[in-house]
């Protein structure tokens, strides 16, 4: 069997410049404060597509969704172009593949359609996913996602619990990112990783005390592949609040677990959750400062995501007339 060539760093010498370049686009602090402080809907629009972004109207949610992803989609097929490896890609598709499995289990149990609830943004287009799952015919589907499809029906249809299936998904869809990290050989990809199962684990640990469940359902929802074991999650979380500060306390999640514990006070989650991604945001910014290989373009697509995910926050929240002050403190940080 021939082996795969190896790719090195200076092979990412003419896609990092690119990426470099394509830094300069995205949107700063400052505007996403000019989109804040915008007088009108359509100022704050015109702004956008000044920015390079396609109209965008909260008044039709859909409608706006399926603006970014295909702004999304043009920047994948921009970088793919000059990529040394393209698997780089299909991480940031994967989380999509297990979101629209979910909506499908979910709409195949409740006896409706699944339609807006699909996102085309995964590896394998949301009509083929869709196919495969409505006949249960998952042999062309990766080996993985079919394994993923299969264990979650049985357990769906076994115990009607979506909380369950969900469960199941996510372990899933992580296993098959750590999978893919693993095999490109990219130890700040491995760590990008990493990050987020600390992250998606914290979370859990902080929902699952706040709903009063146990810990034999904390365990059993807690990921492998983070930082932090999950057997260390499960215990600190047995501590409470205190507890998961003292653990996550010489970490990069140290704010989030603060702002966990506050929610279990019963303060907000919004707080709570944009901490968390904040950590996640504060690995990669280092990509910033690396002149080229695979570190740039990863942080790059991340910084993409956290864009999209902030516009929506801007967009939404001025369409529902929620004041600027109030926006603010739920964007995630910028890579800029």
């Amino acid at each position: 069997m021939a082996r795969k060539p190896v790719i090195r760093d200076t092979d990412y010498l003419v896609i990092s410049a690119r990426v470099k370049a394509l830094e300069t686009g995205l949107l700063t602090g400052e505007r996403m404060e000019q989109l804040l402080e915008a007088k009108t809907g359509e100022e704050c629009s015109k702004l956008l597509q000044e920015w390079g972004y396609p109209q965008l109207d909260a008044a039709r949610p859909d409608a706006m969704d399926a603006a970014l992803s295909a702004v999304r989609e043009a920047t994948m097929a921009d970088l793919a172009e000059g990529m040394p490896d393209r698997r780089y890609l299909e991480l940031f598709k994967i989380k999509y593949d297990y979101h629209n499995v979910k909506a499908l289990l979910k709409a195949e149990v409740m006896g409706v359609p699944a339609g807006s609830m699909l996102m085309d943004m995964g590896r394998v287009p949301a009509a083929d996913l869709e196919t495969a799952v409505k006949e249960r015919d998952l042999e062309h589907l990766q080996e993985t996602l079919a394994a993923a499809v299969a264990e979650a029906r049985q357990v769906l249809e076994t115990t009607r619990d979506p909380q369950l299936a969900d469960m199941v998904l996510d372990r899933w869809c992580y296993q098959d990112m750590a999978a893919l990290a693993e095999e490109t050989g990219s130890g700040f990809l491995r760590g990008y990783v990493a990050a987020q199962v600390d992250a998606v684990n914290l979370r859990t640990a902080v929902r699952t005390l706040r709903m009063g469940k146990g810990t034999d359902f904390l365990q059993g929802a807690l990921l492998e592949g983070g930082d932090l074991s999950s057997d260390a999650v499960g215990k600190a979380a047995a501590g409470g609040g205190p507890g998961l500060r003292e653990l996550y306390g010489t970490t990069r999640f140290r704010a989030a677990a603060e702002a966990g514990a506050d929610a279990l006070g019963g303060g907000p989650l919004t707080e709570f959750e944009k901490r968390c991604d904040d950590a996640v945001g504060d690995y990669l910014a280092g990509a910033r400062y690396v002149p080229f290989g695979e570190a740039p373009l990863v942080g790059y697509l991340a910084a993409r995501e956290t864009e999209y995910t902030n516009l929506r926050i801007i967009l939404m929240g001025r369409a529902a007339g929620i004041d600027p002050a109030v926006i603010r403190t739920r964007l995630r940080a910028s890579y800029l």
